[in-house]
């Protein structure tokens, strides 16, 4: 009896772990949005952009304001590579996506996932006491740079923070530049050591 009682728990429990959880300083996992259209799009789609995903809530005041912001900051941004991307994943955000992109003029795709693939990806337990917005930064070449704690966290919740993010991430080279470096490097080297 206690055995089973046992197995049950580490099975349940189990059930908790993330699957792919986003780290700082590794590679965002994949991740699918869906579209009001009927539409989904692969997160690793966005490759090579500078991408904040906010996850967030419809009926959030702080997610609306959030969204009304880094609407703004794509006006600014979008040119150099910033790319915002809403995820709804509240109840009903499928059919509250809309009315949200019209009532806060956003200017960015706003799509929504389930409860348990946010929360999968984002690396938080269905235990955890969680605040919206959750942001995940990812930078040009898909590895997550900045991520808020399921709690919050009032630094990477302000939009001197997010200036500093697009400023930062903007200027570094994508997953195209750098490959056409490491092969210049490398020919370069190359070079000197048949010359040497």
């Amino acid at each position: 009896m206690v055995r089973a009682l046992l197995a049950a728990a580490v099975t349940a429990s189990a059930l908790c772990l993330p699957v792919q959880a986003a780290e700082v300083g590794k590679p965002s996992p994949e991740f699918v949005i869906h579209f009001n259209d009927g539409s989904q799009r692969l997160l690793s789609s966005y490759r090579g952009k500078v991408v904040c995903i906010e996850f967030l809530h419809t009926t959030c005041p702080h997610c609306q304001h959030a969204s009304e912001v880094f609407s703004q900051l794509y006006t600014e941004y979008g040119a150099k590579g910033f790319q915002p991307i809403g995820v709804a994943w509240n109840d009903m955000a499928s059919m509250l996506v809309p009315d949200f992109i019209r009532d806060f003029k956003v200017n960015y795709p706003v799509g929504y996932a389930n409860r348990d693939d946010v929360l999968n990806y984002l690396g938080f337990s269905i235990m955890d006491r969680t605040v919206v917005p959750q942001l995940v930064w990812i930078d040009r070449k898909g590895t997550v740079r900045s991520q808020t704690p399921a709690i919050g966290d009032d630094t990477l919740l302000r939009e001197p923070y997010w200036r500093q993010m697009i400023d930062t991430l903007t200027k570094e080279p994508g997953p195209a530049a750098s490959h056409k470096a490491a092969t210049h490097h490398a020919a370069h080297k190359t070079a000197n050591s048949t010359h040497g």
